[in-house]
């Protein structure tokens, strides 16, 4: 009996023994998983690649053993980084006797000059892992070093040394590191290194430390870019902010900058530089950098400046006897309010090694009493600049403060007030936080789904066939389409310039259409629409692709649903653990999943998976151009970026 038992047990785990675990070494897990050290495998990934080479050139600058930079995009795609620094040690590593110093930084993960206090007082590199993650990603990478008057050379392919470091001759007037490398194709497929995003992160790296020169220039005439420029701003980021707003009419006639040395004010290494103005002429940013390093989703840094103006402007509210000054929040500062703000602090925390997020605690405690002082006597000495932003955040408080209570209102009158359109299967919750409405397409879809959903905090909107291809369209076929105003009056919230993002009656808005092309050209037509009338819904995190699954397959009590062909495949291979033959079962549509599937697989919080859109346009405008290349009336663009982009495409008839 026992025996019995115990036979499906050992059977499932024969397979799985000290054998199956498998352990990378040097930089195998790099090529293994890409995305785990740069993000992804896209083109922000392979741009990441510059940004690491260059961020550990601006720490020598930033040291203050360089003064100049020279980055060079050549006509093959690759890219060269020169700097006049101390230059990468080449003398043998003492813990590797065998290795130069160069070999063992560029061939080893967590390897670098990053982790001992006195080499570096504050720097963008913390992990040792930059150098040797491009190194690794990179089919050809060559350094050149010139130390002590002499120049050495070591040449690498795929994170593998092709030779030991060897002395090239005398450099009596070089000084500094030159890093030379090209991207590998099996890594990164048809995508390629485009000049106008590498001069733009060059410029704002000269923009974020005044003491440096970056010159740059480029072989690929992409027909904007200039071909060499050089770049050198002794004002940094007042500068940048002037050029940021261009001739936009601002409420202070100069902005508000500083820099302050932390070690003067607190006794620790560091600084924060900042500048800050507000403009009714367009919409409010903020651009944060923490050793020069871009943190586009913030981080405590962030958090400390916008303490340290909520709580001086509220102060000079109370100063001026203007009581409604205590109702401005952060999202107020943020409406019209352009800002950048740089720190240097000794050994920051980072999330992930892309550094998109700084998580420093001490971080926003230096940098609010930094800034604090500073915009109280900025305030107080500029008293018509005061009173103009000051008048223009209350506007703006009070604006939010009533909008609010007409949702509220409106949410508990929802019937009476809102005219809903009579598919829509609203949720009960009254407040908007934690809420989410899914798109679905077609009745029987909308059937499962409404089984499947929460009913406190989960509405559904059912749409009728493909929706209206919104880009080209002219306004009145907008209005008078009546499945984008079923949609805009479910989510209470009107089109192009009358949306407003505080009119969202729901947190999350979910586009869940099924897992096969014509989902997918329902789910693009749908996106279009957000990003032509409501762009403030992607910005603000509010849009989201549900992830249903295409196939389930079932082995005896076992049950896996995947998400597409290859995935299905590598099941059947291995195999789901329990007996018998693999049942598998493709799911035609949304429809065609019973409640339970749909609710476990694409509807919990607690087991689904949701896509988050966002759009990464840092050469501004780039996101529009593709979108009207794809989604516009000429076929012709839509030809050419398919032939240019498709990798399935191997010959075309032309």
């Amino acid at each position: 009996m026992s025996d019995d038992l115990l036979s499906g047990a050992s059977a499932a785990t024969d397979s799985y023994s000290a054998a199956s675990i498998e352990v990378l070494e040097g930089l195998e897990p790099v090529r293994k998983r890409p995305g785990m050290y740069i993000g992804g495998t896209d083109e922000r990934a392979l741009h990441h690649l510059v940004a690491e080479i260059l961020d550990n050139a601006m720490d020598e600058a930033v040291a203050g053993h360089a003064s100049r930079i020279e980055v060079e995009l050549l006509a093959d795609h690759s890219v060269v980084v020169r700097d006049n620094g101390r230059g990468i040690p080449v003398d043998p590593h003492p813990k590797f006797p065998g290795k130069s110093a160069l070999e063992v930084i560029l061939c080893t993960l967590h390897a670098g000059g990053k982790f001992t206090e006195g080499a570096y007082q504050t720097s963008g590199g913390l992990h040792g892992v930059g150098a040797s993650v491009v190194n690794a990603l990179s089919d050809r990478m060559v350094v050149e070093v010139a130390r002590n008057r002499e120049l050495w050379r070591q040449s690498f392919s795929r994170g593998i040394p092709q030779g030991p470091v060897e002395k090239i001759g005398p450099a009596p007037n070089r000084r500094g590191t030159t890093v030379t490398f090209h991207a590998d194709e099996q890594i990164f497929g048809h995508h390629r290194l485009k000049p106008a995003r590498i001069m733009r992160m060059v410029k704002s790296k000269a923009y974020l430390h005044s003491g440096v020169e970056i010159r740059w220039r480029t072989e690929i005439d992409d027909g904007e870019t200039p071909r060499e420029a050089t770049f050198h701003f002794p004002g940094g980021l007042s500068d940048y902010l002037a050029e940021q707003l261009g001739g936009a009419t601002t409420y202070a006639d100069r902005p508000f900058a500083g820099l302050v040395e932390f070690r003067e004010r607190f006794g620790v290494p560091g600084k924060v530089e900042w500048a800050i103005n507000w403009t009714p002429s367009r919409d409010g940013f903020i651009q944060s950098y923490c050793n020069t390093v871009p943190t586009p989703e913030g981080g405590t840094h962030e958090g400390g400046f916008w303490t340290a103006i909520l709580k001086g402007i509220r102060a000079y509210g109370e100063l001026t006897k203007n009581r409604k000054a205590e109702n401005i929040t952060r999202d107020d500062l943020l409406t019209g309010g352009c800002a950048l703000v740089s720190c240097f602090i000794a050994e920051p925390e980072f999330v992930g090694q892309t550094k998109d997020r700084l998580a420093t605690t001490e971080a926003a405690r230096l940098v609010e009493g930094a800034v604090r002082d500073h915009f109280d006597n900025w305030l107080a000495a500029d008293t018509k600049s005061a009173g103009a932003i000051l008048d223009f955040l209350v506007l703006r408080a009070e604006e939010r403060l009533r909008r609010r209570q007409e949702k509220e209102t409106a949410r508990k009158s929802a019937t009476k007030k809102l005219r809903l359109p009579g598919k829509l299967v609203d949720c009960s919750a009254t407040a908007r936080e934690g809420t989410e409405i899914f798109i679905v397409e077609g009745d029987s879809a909308g059937g499962s789904a409404k089984a499947a959903r929460d009913r406190a905090t989960q509405a559904l909107l059912p749409l009728r066939g493909k929706v209206l291809n919104v880009l080209g369209a002219a306004s009145s076929k907008l209005s008078q389409n009546a499945e984008l105003s079923d949609l805009c009056q479910a989510l209470g919230v009107g089109m192009g310039t009358r949306f407003n993002v505080d009119d969202l009656r729901y947190d999350k808005v979910i586009i869940m259409t099924d897992a096969d092309v014509d989902g997918a050209h329902i789910a693009s037509l749908l996106m279009t629409f957000f990003f032509t009338q409501m762009r403030p819904l992607i910005d603000k995190g509010h849009l989201y692709l549900a992830c249903p699954p295409l196939y389930r397959l079932t082995q005896g009590a076992e049950r896996v649903y995947v998400a597409d062909e290859a995935e299905k495949e590598a099941w059947l291979a291995k195999g789901l653990g329990g007996k018998g033959k693999i049942d598998v079962q493709r799911f035609k549509g949304l429809g065609e999943m019973d409640a339970k599937d749909l609710k476990d697989t694409t509807m919990s919080p607690a087991s689904r998976k949701l896509i988050r859109v966002s759009i990464d346009d840092e050469d501004g405008g780039e996101t529009g151009d593709l979108v009207e290349r794809l989604m516009g009336k000429k076929p012709e663009l839509r030809f050419q970026y398919i032939s240019e982009n498709a990798q399935f495409v191997e010959e075309l008839d032309v």
